[in-house]
């Protein structure tokens, strides 16, 4: 056991939090702690790093163990560019590699005794070097910022030019790079895209300390945790599993509770009914009797009950009017900023059609949504809506709120014709209710203007939805009461997200932008998992592919959707000609030919840093400046020729 909560209890005024909290973590373990917003999973957070005090209980963490967190919101600053930032937790590293490159030079001005001495500190220093992984440490560093989304072009870029998002993905990278014994994430996948989303599953399941996570990505959960800690009224209990397993065994323990507590509460009925019988009699002896049975009913520990399923909000999405059957068409749409987004894009929706639209951060996902709604132009191409058409539009940083409107007048000047009940009737239905609603909007946290968002979008009555990122802030109980109004909903929907457990319920197609265009995929998210990985190589360029989200065109059930993409199109319906096979197996032949290469020149470089090595332990060697000097020299030389294969493998593999 390497953490341990023991009877945590901690409340904000009359409000209790967390009541007698009690629950452990063993090394190396997994856990997830889940709740509705406001349960106090972020709270229990800050009581096991000690940034608040627990009312009453205690945190207990193994004898020598570390400790490192990463909290939603990241005040990173300064002028060090993102690489510098993240470094800093390797500097014992980079101190050591400093030291051994001085007294390489030392070397060349000593001898005798101190030079003896000078040597052991020398193969002294190396060993830890070695041992920390020094070697390898500029890949680490350069290796978890492309996974957490950077490029290489951002490595110099200056933190203090970066936004709260991109604070928070360097803030994750130094915590990964910094290896504590217990890593506790708040929210981590915040800001992340699909791809880095993945990246970071990986690296936590093969991470060797202990991880405790807040998250409401439940595909992220499922694939991460095997032990899940449930927040529910201020109470805790744990289950072992992933999310899928917290789930079943969720339910089941709430029925078991929900039908004690019926049974005790019909059974305190019963004794209630006796007790007034007998009093009605009013004899001696039955207000005796009732008396007895009223101490014994005072002594019996009720139970409380348990929550209501899915109670949180009331959410029901439905068209006033029946839209045409072409809902919207674009065609050769192209946007540029400092750089191009997208090129000669068309894009066509139908009737009742629930679409997805993925993709990296930055390729131009919230952009294309505001060119088709009409809050910004394209640079070329046009966008024509189908009869009918009343567009609903979600915006994931809420711009379409405004902030000096207290809630009850967002509603009531967005729909004049509502009385006063019907406006508080709605509110409450997203949990705001008595003097919740007159907060001014920009004292809203994120999950409060998500729920404002969705009451003004279900009053719309809209027959086109069009959201941006619509789960971001929502707890997963609110995820799941989303999921299930779109599934209901008999209007069309566009949804841009990276909650993949959302898109796999809620979409029937996904539209892929990836490498400046657009891929079709005729399925939910498990359909594009089974699909993308399969053709990427084959239809986007070297220097697309560097830059998609691994999106493909899928054989039969995809096409791809721009104009100048033909050959794609024809492969989807089984029609790819001689010549692109040709020139794909040649290029395939290309690719193991190089990669063969490659490994030959790992495998001889490896042999000869063992050569090294051997020869360094050598009494004629190690005495002999020149040639330690010399095979130093050329090790630094072999572990900078490793980390640059290293790389040119994993891509070709």
């Amino acid at each position: 056991m390497i953490l341990s909560c023991h009877n945590i209890c901690k409340a904000f005024g009359t409000d209790e939090i967390l009541k007698s909290v009690s629950f452990h973590i063993e090394e190396h373990e997994k856990a997830a702690v889940v709740g509705i917003n406001g349960a106090g999973k972020s709270t229990l957070l800050r009581i096991i790093v000690g940034q608040e005090t627990a009312d009453e209980g205690e945190v207990t963490i193994a004898k020598g163990s570390t400790i490192g967190y990463l909290a939603q919101q990241n005040m990173l600053s300064g002028s060090r560019s993102i690489y510098d930032e993240v470094a800093e937790v390797m500097q014992d590293v980079i101190d050591l590699e400093n030291s051994l490159r001085d007294m390489e030079l030392q070397m060349n001005e000593t001898s005798g005794d101190e030079l003896d001495r000078l040597m052991e500190r020398y193969h002294q220093t190396q060993t830890r070097f070695e041992q920390a992984g020094g070697y390898a440490w500029k890949s680490e560093i350069a290796g978890v910022l492309r996974g957490l989304g950077f490029t290489d072009e951002e490595f110099s870029k200056p933190v203090d030019t970066l936004s709260g998002g991109q604070k928070t993905r360097v803030a994750l990278g130094k915590l990964l790079l910094s290896s504590p014994d217990i890593m506790l994430l708040d929210e981590p996948t915040n800001h992340l895209d699909l791809n880095s989303i993945e990246w970071l599953e990986n690296y936590l399941l093969n991470y060797r300390g202990a991880v405790i996570v807040v998250a409401h990505d439940r595909y992220f959960l499922n694939k991460v945790v095997s032990k899940v800690v449930e927040i529910d009224q201020g109470h805790v209990m744990t289950f072992p599993g992933d999310y899928n397993a917290y789930s079943v065994q969720k339910q089941q323990v709430r029925e078991s509770r929900l039908k004690a507590w019926m049974n005790q509460q019909a059974q305190i009925r019963h004794q209630e009914e006796v007790i007034a019988k007998l009093k009605s009699f009013n004899r001696e002896k039955s207000i005796k009797r009732a008396e007895s049975r009223e101490k014994m009913l005072d002594k019996i520990e009720r139970l409380e009950k348990p929550s209501e399923a899915r109670s949180d909000m009331h959410l029901t999405l439905t068209p006033r009017i029946e839209s045409g059957k072409d809902v919207l068409s674009a065609e050769h749409l192209s946007k540029a900023f400092e750089f191009p987004l997208f090129d000669d894009l068309d894009l066509s929706i139908r009737r009742g059609e629930k679409v997805a639209l993925i993709g990296n951060n930055g390729t131009g996902k919230s952009t294309l949504l505001k060119i088709l709604i009409g809050m910004m132009d394209a640079d070329s191409g046009s966008v024509r809506l189908g009869t009918k058409v009343h567009i609903g539009y979600y915006d994931q940083e809420h711009q379409i709120l405004h902030p000096d409107k207290t809630l009850f007048q967002e509603l009531q000047d967005a729909y004049p014709s509502l009385n006063n009940t019907q406006i508080r009737d709605t509110l409450a239905a997203f949990l705001f209710t008595g003097d919740d609603v007159f907060k001014l909007v920009s004292d809203l946290s994120g999950g409060e203007r998500g729920r404002l968002s969705l009451a003004k979008l279900m009053l719309s009555e809209a027959n086109f939805l069009i959201l941006d990122e619509p789960t971001n802030h929502l707890d997963i109980l609110s995820k799941e009461i989303l999921e299930d109004a779109i599934c209901r909903y008999t209007g069309t929907v566009l949804c841009v997200s990276h909650d993949r457990w959302f898109i796999n319920r809620t979409a029937t197609r996904i539209l892929d932008l990836t490498g400046r265009t657009l891929i079709e995929y005729q399925g939910n998210y498990d359909y594009y998992l089974e699909k993308h990985e399969e053709l990427t190589h084959r239809f986007l360029s070297p220097e697309a592919q560097t830059h998609s989200s691994g999106g493909t065109i899928a054989s039969g059930n995809a096409s791809h959707l721009s104009m100048q993409h033909t050959p794609a199109a024809a492969d989807s319906e089984g029609r790819q000609d001689w010549k692109k096979q040709k020139e794909e197996q040649a290029l395939e032949r290309k690719r193991a030919a190089r990669l063969r290469e490659v490994e030959d020149k790992i495998s001889a470089l490896e042999s000869r840093d063992g050569e090294i090595d051997t020869d360094l332990e050598k009494e004629e060697v190690y005495t002999d400046i020149a040639k330690v000097t010399a095979l130093s020299e050329e090790k630094a030389q072999i572990a900078r020729q490793l980390e640059e294969l290293y790389e040119q493998w994993s891509e070709l593999a």
